[in-house]
């Protein structure tokens, strides 16, 4: 079975990637070793995602902005604050602008993405299917599934996730540690609306991000705490889950109740030395896995898919081998300075605004108070909030290649 590339993991970045080089003509077979009754089970699990706006853009592009129509919760409005004290930062844009972004449960995105390539003309999703050897070298790659089928490609793509087995055979060097913070993710309904605000709450033990979401008054939450105070919390009955939930916000949503089972993850962060080997590319977490503080974890994702669209496709149209050695260097280069920023600039505020203290408190709400002054820097930040900064790909100016 042959194809133009063959794209390891089916997850939200895999299965994009997928989509948007079938709406440029190009094939890919995606591998996806997860059981589709599970993936796609329609019970609400409590994970929802920002898309940025930029991000939206690119979904729009590729065809699936009528999919999503309705479906997500745009957010108008982004409050930063350090705790429950004044001097908060306010990310708003122009009375007629687009919104900041769209908070959607990542279960309508799976279901989106699972039904646009159903119909797609040059994508094959194989699920469940697991890849039980790979091969690369100068001429091509060749995947071996353990059911017994041969692909092939010019090009290898990693989309696996974290702990991508890809990129470890690969032997590429991954920076990476643990944070002291355990994140947990709950679906809340509220009292009172929450206007299509995003708020960021920074506590020492971790920030507290409230997410505006649909139908009605529900938010999505994303709590981090310290490693060690993690399993109290979890063992809490819904009652005393609620208060601290309520102290925490300062009563800002009203009485609330749970929507859907509490769940947790571990913190981490992880860059690898390189995105490129021979004949092989890493998108998503494969390349990187940040805090999620400043919620661009799926973004920063979704904008390598953006970029190395756009590679392949011009790459194509020069009748250029997809798995060329120059065309690899152009998407790392190309993605290397935008990864390295987001990815060094979320570790920095995860560990400032956990430094203790009211001297230390003063001094962030100090600089909070002149990014709310200073309208360059305010906006260097919104730019960046919207995934628009920098050298950007035209999908995420929602342009075809």
């Amino acid at each position: 079975m042959q194809s133009d590339v063959i794209i390891l993991g089916g997850g939200l970045v895999g299965l994009t990637l997928g989509l948007a080089l079938d709406a440029h003509g190009l094939s890919a077979t995606v591998i996806d070793p997860a059981d589709p009754e599970a993936v796609l089970a329609p019970g609400f699990d409590g994970r929802a995602s920002a898309i940025a706006s930029a991000s939206w853009a690119m979904l729009q592009a590729i065809g699936l902005g009528e999919r999503l129509a309705g479906k997500g919760c745009p957010i108008r409005a982004i409050r930063v604050s350090d705790g429950l004290k004044p001097g908060a930062l306010d990310f708003q844009p122009a009375a007629d602008g687009d919104a900041l972004g769209i908070m959607f449960e990542n279960r309508q995105l799976r279901q989106t993405l699972h039904a646009a390539a159903a119909e797609a003309k040059h994508l094959q999703l194989l699920m469940p299917a697991r890849a039980a050897t790979t091969h690369r070298d100068g001429h091509r790659v060749t995947v071996a599934l353990e059911d017994g089928r041969s692909l092939e490609a010019p090009l290898l793509i990693a989309a696996e996730g974290r702990n991508s087995p890809t990129r470890e055979a690969a032997g590429i060097t991954v920076a990476r540690w643990q944070y002291d913070h355990v994140g947990i993710i709950a679906a809340i309904e509220h009292q009172r609306p929450h206007d299509n605000v995003a708020y960021e709450i920074f506590y020492p033990d971790g920030p507290f991000a409230i997410l505006p979401m649909l139908p009605g008054n529900r938010s999505g939450l994303v709590w981090s705490v310290s490693r060690a105070d993690a399993p109290g919390y979890l063992k809490l009955g819904e009652r005393g889950f609620l208060a601290e939930l309520e102290r925490n916000m300062g009563g800002l949503l009203g009485k609330m109740k749970l929507l859907a089972p509490l769940s947790a993850y571990p913190l981490g962060f992880h860059h690898a030395e390189r995105i490129t080997d021979q004949r092989l590319a890493l998108v998503g977490d494969a390349a990187h896995g940040i805090h999620p503080i400043a919620g661009q974890g799926l973004n920063l994702g979704l904008r390598d898919v953006a970029a190395l669209t756009e590679v392949l496709v011009e790459g194509a149209r020069l009748g250029l081998d997809l798995g060329d050695a120059q065309l690899m260097k152009r998407y790392e280069r190309w993605r290397s300075l935008d990864t390295f920023l987001v990815a060094s600039s979320t570790d920095s505020l995860a560990r400032l605004f956990g430094i203790r203290g009211e001297a230390a408190s003063a001094v962030r709400r100090f600089g909070l108070s002149a990014v709310q002054r200073v309208k360059p820097l305010k906006d260097f930040f919104m730019a960046e909030a919207r995934g628009e900064f920098g050298d950007k790909p035209k999908l995420l100016s929602g342009l075809s290649v």
